[in-house]
């Protein structure tokens, strides 16, 4: 199974450091690589809309780091990760470029598919945990007031 780069993108910035750390050790025979683009500190406007609908609005400032690098074979990696982890934004880039080449299968089954599960279910708890506080109202018609 292939995936799109957008979609690996997405898992590695939504990654919390400490996964991605432990996944990347699992990892063997690491990339010789170079920098392009020093891990860099800096901010970002969110933006966001009320039930998805509607006008954008600034919705406020999140710190983020990125970086570039290219592998000895080539490939060139970039990344953009919440946060100020210079080492995250390191990994996920290499990891990037990883999978633009011909380590693809074995880099997403070791990286991208464990984060992507790790993910989904934090994700799911939280609904259930959200779903558990949910108050349905309704209205109920008085005699009287019929």
């Amino acid at each position: 199974m292939k995936i799109d780069r957008k979609t690996w993108m997405s898992t590695l910035s939504k990654a919390r450091v400490y996964d991605v750390e432990s996944f990347w050790k699992k990892l063997t025979n690491h990339p010789q690589f170079k920098l392009l683009r020093a891990p860099e500190i800096g901010g970002v406007m969110v933006r966001g809309r009320m039930g998805a609908q509607g006008d954008a609005f600034n919705l406020g400032e999140m710190t983020v780091t990125r970086c570039s690098v290219q592998l000895d074979t080539g490939e060139v990696g970039h990344s953009y990760v919440q946060g100020r982890d210079r080492g995250h934004a390191e990994r996920a880039a290499i990891i990037d470029a990883l999978l633009q080449g011909p380590r693809y299968e074995e880099v997403f089954s070791t990286i991208i598919l464990p984060l992507s599960n790790l993910h989904s279910d934090r994700m799911d708890v939280r609904s259930r945990k959200a779903a558990a506080t949910k108050v349905d109202f309704f209205t109920m018609v008085r005699g009287e007031d019929s």
